[in-house]
């Protein structure tokens, strides 16, 4: 079911980035037609070539700064999330208990708005927000606790087919957003980067086991509630790569997991 899931949503990110590429492109040609047959000022509400709403009014298609707001599906990113232990991919004795399967342990994230200013043709930047999900796959047949002082573990007897530790965060990044020219196909390079904030909206422990079947267990587990870090996108057209890395421990008032911090890197679709 997750295979299907997240081919479902890799088809999505990229036919959203297909189609607002094909919409920017009619927007021009429309407003190409329009320079033709009016060569007059015009004062309207009109979408910016960022596919965001556009509440300001603008005499010339190309007055700059130009600021833009509104409601978008973009920065689509899934990849594969790592744990960074105090410098090291490999985990210390005493975090052991995070063993993981490296493959299976994933980061998915979008955002859902965007604000910012269009600085000139090649440069914009925009404050926007999202969410952004860790699932880190545990190969060990542990219980992660709830409601515990720190983080702590119980070591069960039976195997778990699936034993899943993840974290969902409201993601709230600050994009720089550098980018050429249309090609010849309309496309256009893109390099962006940033730092980017977090607020922790939930923490979950998904178990499948003979024994009890499906089990879902939600609590903060210790992770941090609010994190910060940086992130790239590198990208041509709608699609590129991207890579996070967030500076702040993931748990908090948890001394055994100081200096345990997250990093990610992946596709990301939607620019």
């Amino acid at each position: 079911m997750k295979r299907v899931l997240l081919t479902i949503l890799l088809c999505a990110g990229a036919g959203l980035a297909f189609a607002q590429s094909n919409t920017t492109d009619s927007a021009r040609t429309s407003t190409d037609s329009v320079k033709k047959h009016d060569s007059n000022k015009y004062d309207h509400k009109s979408w910016d070539d960022d596919d965001a709403i556009n509440w300001h009014n603008r005499p010339h298609e190309h007055n700059y700064p130009r600021p833009f707001i509104g409601i978008t599906f973009s920065r689509f990113d899934i990849g594969l999330a790592t744990l960074v232990d105090n410098g090291s991919f490999t985990l210390s004795p005493k975090n052991q208990f995070l063993n993981y399967n490296s493959w299976k342990t994933s980061n998915v994230g979008f955002d859902v708005f965007q604000m910012g200013v269009k600085v000139n043709k090649n440069f914009k930047v925009y404050l926007s927000g999202g969410f952004d999900w860790t699932l880190i796959r545990l190969r060990d047949d542990i219980t992660i606790l709830r409601d515990q002082p720190v983080l702590s573990y119980r070591q069960d007897s039976i195997h778990y087919s699936k034993n899943r530790f993840s974290s969902s965060y409201l993601r709230i990044p600050l994009s720089f957003d550098f980018h050429t020219g249309d090609d010849s196909h309309g496309n256009r390079f893109h390099f962006v980067f940033g730092p980017e904030a977090g607020l922790l909206l939930d923490g979950m422990v998904k178990q499948i086991s003979p024994e009890f079947g499906k089990q879902k267990f939600h609590d903060s587990y210790n992770f941090a509630k609010v994190r910060y870090g940086g992130f790239v996108r590198i990208g041509y057209a709608g699609w590129g790569v991207f890579a996070k890395y967030y500076a702040n421990d993931m748990f908090e008032n948890s001394p055994n997991q100081a200096g345990l911090k997250n990093f990610s890197f992946g596709l990301t679709f939607g620019f």
